[in-house]
């Protein structure tokens, strides 16, 4: 093993083993393509030479490393011809069956000291291991899709697999450009290990009709900053692929949130596998392509759709960064906006904060002068809710404390004319608690905005089973008016976004507290593997560990399942008064300002 990993052979040339083929052969590496499909081999050669010819073209390579990069890559279909390599990678579907037949066939084929990883995500490296001639040199490689351009490198050692083994991989890795991370063996690893609990939720979420496969990929996108939505992304990793990968992970954790979603079930039966069929939660233009097309559960505009009625000014309740943000969103959507706090001064300085927030608008050339003196003009700083009495919508942004808005809602229904609607943009408390403290709950409706609300193009539109079409259809009207994207969902808790969210992050935080991965770890892995805008405990200090307790508490609560209540370690350090960045030290340490 002490060997340099020069001649790589790659078993299996689908996606994933292409690109892996492509990274090692555009890296220097004598690269030995085996498949049992001669088509399979063909499209391999095909997409190496299709993807270097774009590199010729943007000028990254020149037409000499181009010509040079594919001498070095010969198919075969044969194992035999893995004979010569230092280091063989297995590709092949994920059966252990499967891979087990080519591991033992290799053990009789490559030299004693080559190294032989499997590309698994789902399967047990150490049972892989267990059964071959030489566990010592067997290890997981688990490249990300798509493997040249996701930087992400899972090196899966066992109780078996000997450490220069690693080493040479690690070091392997490292030479092709790619973060490796070290990890043990259990099914899913680091980043699919918190990706398919989440992607098992978002099913379950779609498959009970909570909210539209539409509404669900675009709450993760726009709310999370994701490069895709959930059922979109199973639909790429290919359902079947999910289904298998989930059922390995519950047979080790037990947990329900890894039981796979009776849906994923029934369209891998159905042959309805996602992109690789031309059909999964999307239909697409043909087999193995991106386009997706219109099919009977596309949204179509009705006829029958209630008209909403007519908004010309707003009342934003609050003094807050959320308050003042969403008062700014409609002030610059054309809005006249009373912003009342609980006194004169507290809505002054929320509506400096807003100015100095236009200003920087202005400084960076996205709006005029005259269009944020404008912007400005158009708000009216309030001391009491009594200014709320001619506005069309009146929309409160205060503590996220149940009996405060209760309170609220009370208020303005005694304040707020007839016909007004009335908005509470809680993230997590039931709507409809807030709608039975007046005299009129179908006037009343969720607008969940998220922070910060001028960037943020998410709105969850939360109709409670009292609202009225009419109050709906003038939200989602505002919504777009004010150049926001509305989702519909239920009233429950966490919503779309929330509900999917959280428990991501809760199972990120049992992964630290069983000492199975680092946080830099996990951050890197997720950023990494799973093109994450940030990892979740930077994402979990930026939120506040007191505000995600609150929720995390509030989803177990309402769910009643076992594998949603708070990680224990998430509960020590709110007790112990380390809350995130805001008081300096969360799960990680950051400068006093």
């Amino acid at each position: 093993m002490d060997t340099p990993l020069h001649t790589i052979a790659v078993v299996g040339l689908g996606t994933m083993g292409t690109g892996i083929a492509e990274v090692l052969a555009r890296a220097g590496r004598e690269v030995i393509g085996i498949d049992v499909s001669d088509a399979a081999a063909r499209r391999a050669v095909l997409a190496l030479e299709a993807s270097t010819a774009r590199a010729v073209e943007r000028e990254r390579i020149t037409e000499e490393e181009r010509r040079n990069t594919l001498a070095r890559f010969r198919t075969f279909s044969d194992l035999q011809a893995a004979a010569e390599a230092d280091l063989v990678i297995e590709v092949v579907p994920e059966s252990y069956e499967t891979k087990l037949q080519v591991l033992r066939e290799l053990d009789g084929i490559v030299r004693p000291q080559a190294i032989i990883a499997t590309g698994t995500n789902a399967l047990s490296v150490t049972r892989l291991a267990a059964d071959s001639q030489h566990p010592e040199r067997v290890l997981g490689l688990h490249f990300f899709n798509p493997a040249p351009a996701m930087k992400l490198v899972e090196v899966v050692s066992c109780v078996l697999t000997a450490p220069s083994a690693v080493e040479a991989v690690t070091a392997l890795a490292k030479e092709l450009g790619k973060e490796p991370v070290a990890v043990g063996d259990r099914p899913g690893f680091v980043a699919d290990g918190l990706l398919f609990g989440y992607l098992n939720q978002a099913a379950a979420m779609y498959e009970s009709r909570y909210a539209s496969r539409e509404d669900i990929d675009a709450a993760m996108k726009l709310g999370c900053g994701l490069p895709m939505g959930p059922l979109a992304l199973l639909d790429m990793i290919g359902i079947d692929t999910a289904r298998t990968v989930l059922d390995a992970m519950y047979a080790e954790s037990h947990d329900r949130l890894h039981a796979p979603a009776p849906v994923l079930k029934q369209l891998s039966e159905a042959g309805l596998t996602g992109r690789k069929a031309g059909r999964g939660f999307y239909t697409y233009a043909a087999p193995d392509t991106a386009e997706v097309v219109d099919d009977a559960l596309t949204p179509k505009p009705s006829a029958e759709a209630a008209a909403g009625r007519e908004v010309r000014s707003v009342g934003v309740a609050g003094s807050g960064t959320m308050a003042s943000g969403i008062a700014e969103v409609f002030a610059k959507a054309g809005y006249d906006v009373v912003l009342a706090a609980r006194s004169l001064e507290k809505a002054e300085v929320a509506k400096a904060r807003i100015g100095k927030s236009l200003a920087r608008s202005v400084s960076k050339g996205r709006m005029t002068e005259e269009a944020r003196e404008a912007t400005l003009a158009r708000i009216a700083p309030a001391g009491s809710l009594e200014a709320f009495s001619d506005v069309d919508l009146a929309l409160e942004a205060v503590a996220e404390d149940l009996e405060i808005k209760q309170q609220l809602f009370a208020t303005l229904d005694k304040i707020c004319k007839p016909g007004a609607v009335l908005a509470t943009t809680t993230s997590s408390l039931p709507v409809v608690a807030c709608a039975r403290a007046t005299s009129r709950p179908e006037d009343v409706i969720g607008m969940h905005f998220f922070n910060p609300a001028p960037a943020m193009k998410l709105v969850e539109v939360v109709r409670t089973v009292l609202t009225s079409d009419e109050v709906h259809a003038t939200v989602r009207e505002v919504t777009a008016k004010i150049k926001k994207h509305p989702v519909d969902c239920g009233d429950r808790a966490g919503f779309i976004v929330n509900a999917l969210l959280f428990p991501y992050l809760n199972n990120a935080i049992k992964m630290v507290e069983e000492h199975y991965a680092t946080l830099d770890d996990i951050d890197a892995a997720m950023k990494l593997g799973g093109g994450y805008p940030m990892g979740p405990f930077e994402l979990l200090d930026v939120v506040g560990l007191d505000v995600s307790l609150a929720i995390e508490k509030v989803l177990h609560s309402e769910f009643r399942d076992p594998g949603l209540a708070p990680a224990p370690l998430l509960e020590h350090l709110v007790a112990a008064g380390c809350l995130g960045r805001k008081t300096g030290r969360g799960f990680r340490e950051y400068a006093r300002r």
